[in-house]
């Protein structure tokens, strides 16, 4: 029987709706998982033969350490998704990286730690955040005539040790909403409409998470070609799970963010997503041990 740890942090033990579906679906394919804190010194990694990560969403305030702890874990059994994916998914300059492949990516500036902060261009609309965020946390949504505001906070987060980027806002969001498509062991499984998060004048949220709306969303042919290409585009191969989070823009689908490390898979979206998702998690971990044990024998 396979024994897996579902990684979370001590505040989101009660927030994270994906915990339920996917222990149940765990225990129909027979395999023990046990809910545990990321950063709980008493917890003996090695005991387990996976550690997949869910919801530690307060590691943006201690990435180093969690860096570090990823690292240990994956030193003692299998991390999923894996450890080069983590360090690579944990600061969103990566989306950069995937704009210079030829991703539609939504157009960034970044401000380094040395940058001034008023150094990004003058758009009619923006949203300011850090690089290294979770759940909204840091976001907020400006007009030009804001800019000052918007100067403000980017030198507050740039004091608080957090390198910033800026996006110009995609109007049609408010309408139309944000599309997040889902991908287990590679291939697309299902998705989710979710409405806009930022509005107007409102502070940056200081919980895990700012509140969301969810529906289940039949993506375009535009959006899943988009998302493909996103995934194509990885400096490594497909990682078991993937959310590809899209905007829309008057020149088609644009990639927001790519969420690899923690995100919300929406499982009481879709029905047999949970299922489908242990299905693949154990086609993994089976693999891994068979290659370890090869390799050890």
């Amino acid at each position: 029987m396979l024994r897996i740890a579902l990684a979370t942090a001590v505040a989101a033990f009660t927030l994270d709706e994906d915990m339920d579906p996917l222990r149940a679906a765990c225990a129909q394919a027979g395999v023990t998982a046990q809910r545990v804190a990321w950063n709980d010194p008493t917890v003996s990694w090695q005991r387990f033969d996976a550690v997949l990560l869910r919801s530690t969403w307060d590691y943006t305030d201690q990435l180093p350490a969690f860096l570090q702890w990823c690292e240990r874990v994956s030193a003692q059994t299998q991390l999923i998704n894996p450890l080069d994916v983590v360090r690579w998914n944990t600061d969103k300059r990566y989306l950069g990286e995937l704009a210079r492949a030829g991703v539609p990516v939504i157009e960034t500036h970044y401000l380094s730690l040395a940058d001034a902060p008023d150094d990004f261009p003058g758009f009619a609309e923006f949203v300011l955040k850090p690089t290294v965020g979770a759940g909204s946390r840091g976001a907020r949504r400006f007009v030009a005539d804001e800019r000052e505001q918007a100067v403000a906070h980017a030198s507050a987060l740039q004091t608080q040790g957090h390198e910033v980027m800026v996006q110009p806002y995609l109007a049609q969001v408010d309408s139309a909403g944000e599309t997040a498509l889902l991908y287990f062991a590679g291939a697309f499984s299902h998705a989710i409409r979710k409405g806009p998060l930022l509005p107007r004048g409102s502070a940056a949220t200081r919980a895990l998470f700012a509140p969301e709306q969810i529906s289940a969303r039949q993506p375009s042919d535009a959006e899943l070609a988009v998302a493909e290409r996103v995934l194509d585009a990885l400096p490594f191969a497909r990682p078991l799970y993937a959310r590809v989070d899209l905007l829309p823009s008057p020149d088609g689908p644009r990639l927001l963010e790519l969420e690899l490390t923690e995100p919300s898979l929406f499982f009481d979206t879709a029905a047999g997503a949970a299922p489908r998702f242990v299905a693949a998690l154990c086609d993994a971990i089976s693999t891994d041990i068979l290659h370890r044990t090869a390799t050890t024998g």
